[in-house]
Order: C-alpha cells, then sequence, then structure tokens
C-alpha cells in the first residue's frame, strides 16, 4: 500500500465524510487505549475500505496480536494511529508468482546476489523514501522502530538484491507460522525489487507457506498472478497458517533458480 489518505480527513475519535445531502455523516469507530483489544472484523468501514480503528501503539504484542487478526497498521505522520483490515484482501500464493520472460531470463543471468536480513533497517528506509507523485510517506521513524524491533525478535525480514555490492532493491514483512505479510518493497535498479520477490516466493512455496498479504488491491500485483480473496476467507485460511510451525531458520537455499525458470 503505497498510496496516502487523501479523500478523507481523519479525527482523533471518528471519520466522517459529507452525505448526499451536504451534511457530515459520523462514521464512529473506536479509539484504541494501550490495553484496550482490537474490535471485531465486522466493525471495519467500507469507505475507506478495512479502516477498523485508531490510536493503541507499535508494540511488538500488539503488531503480532494486529497480524494475526488480520489488521494492520497504515497512516501518514500527521495522522493518528490507524488499523485496518480491508474486504477484499490482496493476496499472493507463493507457488503461482507470475514471472515474465524478461524477469525469467534475468534470474537465469543471475547478475546480482540475494541477501537476507542483513540490512533490514536500510530497507525500510529505502521503501520509506517519497516516491515519483507521493509528497511523503507512510513508513515513518515509529514505524521503522516498531519493526525493527519485530526482526530483532526474528519476525520482521528483509529479503535483499544485491547489484556490485550496492543495494539495489528489496522488500520487507512479518512471517508468522507459514504467513508472510509483505509491507512494502523498493528498486533502485531495474527488476531489483521483482528479483527478491521471486526469490521470496519460491522459498515460501517450499516451506510451504500458504499465502503472502499483498493487503490492497493493485494492476501491479495483479500482474504478478495475486488475486482478491474475500476478508472471511482470508481469515479463515489466516487462522491456520499463523499457528503452523515456522520454519527452522530464515536462510534462502542455494538452487531456488538453477533449474529452468
Amino acid at each position: 500500500m503505497q498510496q496516502k489518505i487523501t479523500a478523507y480527513a481523519c479525527s482523533a475519535a471518528f471519520y466522517r465524510r459529507r452525505s448526499r445531502g451536504g451534511r457530515y455523516n459520523k462514521l464512529m469507530i473506536p479509539w484504541l487505549d494501550r490495553d484496550t483489544p482490537f474490535p471485531p472484523l465486522s466493525r471495519a468501514l467500507a469507505e475507506p475500505n478495512g479502516l477498523l480503528a485508531a490510536g493503541g501503539d507499535l508494540g511488538a504484542e500488539r503488531l503480532i496480536d494486529a497480524y494475526r487478526d488480520g489488521i494492520f497498521p497504515w497512516y501518514s505522520a500527521d495522522q493518528p494511529l490507524l488499523w485496518w483490515s480491508p474486504d477484499p484482501r490482496m493476496v499472493l500464493i507463493p507457488a503461482e508468482l507470475k514471472i515474465s520472460r524478461s524477469l525469467g531470463k534475468r534470474l537465469r543471468k543471475g547478475d546480482f546476489d540475494i541477501r537476507v536480513d542483513t540490512v533490514f533497517e536500510a530497507v525500510m528506509r529505502a521503501c520509506a523514501a517519497p516516491r515519483d507523485s507521493y509528497g511523503g510517506t507512510w513508513i515513518t521513524d515509529d514505524m521503522i522502530a516498531a519493526y525493527t524491533a519485530l526482526h530483532q525478535r526474528g519476525l520482521a525480514h528483509s529479503v535483499e538484491t544485491w547489484i556490485d555490492g550496492e543495494l539495489a532493491g528489496g522488500l520487507y514483512g512479518v512471517a508468522l507460522g507459514r504467513m508472510f505479510f509483505g509491507e512494502s518493497m523498493f528498486t533502485r535498479a531495474t527488476d531489483a525489487s521483482k528479483l527478491a520477490l521471486a526469490h521470496l516466493a519460491r522459498q515460501l512455496a517450499r516451506w510451504q507457506f500458504g499465502m503472502i498479504d499483498c493487503q490492497m488491491s493493485t494492476p501491479h500485483l495483479a500482474s504478478l498472478n495475486a488475486r482478491e480473496m474475500p476478508r472471511a476467507d482470508f481469515v479463515r485460511r489466516l487462522k491456520v497458517l499463523v499457528n503452523c510451525e515456522p520454519p527452522p531458520s530464515w536462510r534462502f537455499d542455494n538452487d531456488l533458480f538453477n533449474a529452468r525458470v
């Protein structure tokens, strides 16, 4: 999710939108204190799609609880902390990643290195850099600190593409059980982020991960063979996957693309 919230303005305790008659209707969403649990997903708004709650904190336990329930944080620096669970949910089945002819050729060429978890914070900061028409970022310093803490606990991971000794692209996300929650990716060279994603998907397929959560639908994700899934189905599968035994170590096999792509 790279776009910013622009059509709506959030206050501390409620969202409000202009009705057809010109009046403002209050759309109540719960305000979370530090110990307040998340509300049921049925309380999430249809517009903006999936907005569930505001407030709370970015502590490790809060984030873990959120992901296990199909919830994620997303907010801009000038907004309160917002929590989302959109319906439908965009997901990618690891074994179903579509590899284009040009990407397959690049994978066979092998003029890059794929590394895992060597510069996690640097990957997050690269993902946070402003892009094209976006004037800001939702990956704030607080978010970087929160996910770095998850990384230190072995729950958040980066997959990095290195070219000529330089970090050229990559992605990061959260892994619980046999479920991976993709957060963001970046590229500084042609195909660099796609190379990282291809290796991630191939390895997750070998580890029998069931889904990569892509959060919201975009044409780019659809081109990679990601698809929309009703939230109820997503959560049903999620509950099984997050309770599976995780891989013994977060190390990628060396032969992921030795065979013909």
